[in-house]
């Protein structure tokens, strides 16, 4: 059932800020060393430089000018911090990429495969080194050398409202997709005006949020790398399967918002606070997020709550935990010294990841106290990386086949088709498993 001992340790999550999440990435620049240059370990930090972060929240809050003023208090002879906030993280900055101004520091966008990154980004050390000091640095890595460090850990599950939950009289987290959609049901068969699951179709990153779930349902940590090796991931019983079929499911069967095509993230939030909306699939990122918005509307930040994805093994659920976006150092900055400084301040002085109550991505790091219970109840899994020598061949077939999962396009695809009837579920997987298996011939594989 939702013990309410659980749901206060779950919500303490966020319940220490309002703030869970990462930062970064930058353009502009100052008169240091030119953009071919490796950064002078011994060289004292100095000029200005640009950060580029997706959270425009933090940005208009003043969180990040308190970050700027503590590290400008640090390193006096930095003369500016530029934060800028892009609301289409992804899609801006993968244009930006196109020319060398994206930043000095940036979050490393999910679209950049391994191979790329020494073609965008700085070296920040070598693997085998970094990785005694930090966790989940493999996927920003290739050939030995580490590209990026993530500034926080995240678990990746559901946020909901505790009160819409239990007023549809359900007790128990969900052990399976069906409990889940008979959940959803009981939700909307109160007659209320709620949205049982809310899929922000229109601002279409969240979707690929449900990616989170990868590994989590079968418990396989090696579930990624073995989708290189079949030419059918789309299946009922695959990771892959349960998740897409889920989305396709929750969307055929009147589940979600009224209309897709009109969804608003930063309004999103509210509706979940104030319980307008029962259920996102998001990463715990988002909890402190939807508590401040709750707050904000008059609601209380104790009816956000948060579980894992209705899937179990051996009668346990499982939920990946992993590094957030990556912070990496724009290989054209003409400040790199300034910004390896940014990222190594962030990780080791801030606080950051401790005042959201995040993971650390420290090896040494502690789990916050909050934390520590849903580890407890909850067993973590971290996705093991590709082989050696085969860092790209995911990206490889990715985008060989045409599906790109790191594109929200592909799941915007699944909702239409259910919303329309114009594909069965699956018609679906037989259309994603055939593509993928081009795409498997295309690359090799």
């Amino acid at each position: 059932m939702f013990p309410h001992h659980r749901r206060r340790r779950l919500l303490g999550l966020a319940a220490a800020s309002t703030v869970l999440a990462l930062t970064a990435a930058c353009s502009g620049g100052s008169d240091d060393p030119p953009g071919d240059s490796t950064p002078d370990a011994d060289a004292t930090p100095s000029g200005a430089i640009t950060v580029l972060t997706w959270r425009t929240d933090l940005v208009e809050d003043g969180t990040f000018d308190e970050y700027v003023t503590q590290f400008k208090a640090k390193y006096p002879d930095v003369t500016d911090v530029k934060i800028e906030g892009i609301t289409d993280y992804e899609g801006e900055v993968k244009t930006r990429m196109n020319t060398d101004s994206y930043g000095d520091v940036l979050a490393i966008p999910g679209s950049v495969t391994p191979d790329q990154l020494g073609d965008f980004f700085e070296p920040l050390g070598d693997f085998d080194e970094l990785s005694k000091e930090y966790r989940w640095i493999a996927d920003k890595t290739f050939e030995g050398r580490s590209y990026g460090i993530p500034v926080v850990g995240n678990v990746q599950g559901i946020v909901y409202n505790t009160k819409v939950w239990e007023a549809a009289g359900v007790t128990d987290f969900p052990t399976t997709t069906q409990e889940f959609l008979a959940d959803l049901q009981a939700i909307k068969d109160k007659g209320i005006k709620v949205a049982p699951l809310y899929t922000n179709y229109k601002d279409s990153w969240p979707l690929t949020q449900w990616d989170g779930a990868r590994g989590a349902v079968t418990a396989n940590p090696d579930y990624v790398n073995e989708m290189t090796q079949t030419d059918t991931p789309w299946t009922d019983e695959s990771d892959s399967g349960v998740i897409d079929g889920l989305i396709y499911d929750v969307v055929a069967q009147g589940l979600t918002e009224a209309d897709p095509t009109t969804t608003n993230w930063e309004q999103s939030k509210q509706l979940l606070g104030t319980g307008e909306v029962a259920t996102m699939v998001l990463g715990s990122w988002a909890i402190p997020q939807m508590q401040a918005a709750a707050e904000a509307a008059g609601a209380s930040a104790d009816d956000i709550g948060y579980m894992p994805f209705p899937a179990q093994v051996d009668g346990k659920f499982h939920a990946v935990a992993g590094g957030d976006y990556n912070l990496g150092i724009n290989v054209h900055s003409k400040n790199k010294v300034t910004a390896r400084a940014w990222i190594d301040w962030f990780n080791h002085e801030s606080g950051f990841s401790e005042s959201q109550v995040g993971l650390s991505p420290m090896i040494d790091g502690t789990v916050p106290a909050a934390l520590q219970d849903f580890v407890d109840e909850v067993e973590l899994i971290t996705m093991n990386p590709a082989p050696e020598g085969k860092e790209s061949l995911f990206a490889d077939i990715d985008t060989a086949s045409g599906i790109v999962t790191t594109d929200p396009k592909y799941r915007q695809k699944i909702v239409d088709d259910a919303r329309s009837g114009a594909r069965t579920k699956q018609q679906v997987f037989d259309d994603l498993n055939a593509a993928w298996a081009e795409g498997r011939a295309e690359a090799g594989a």
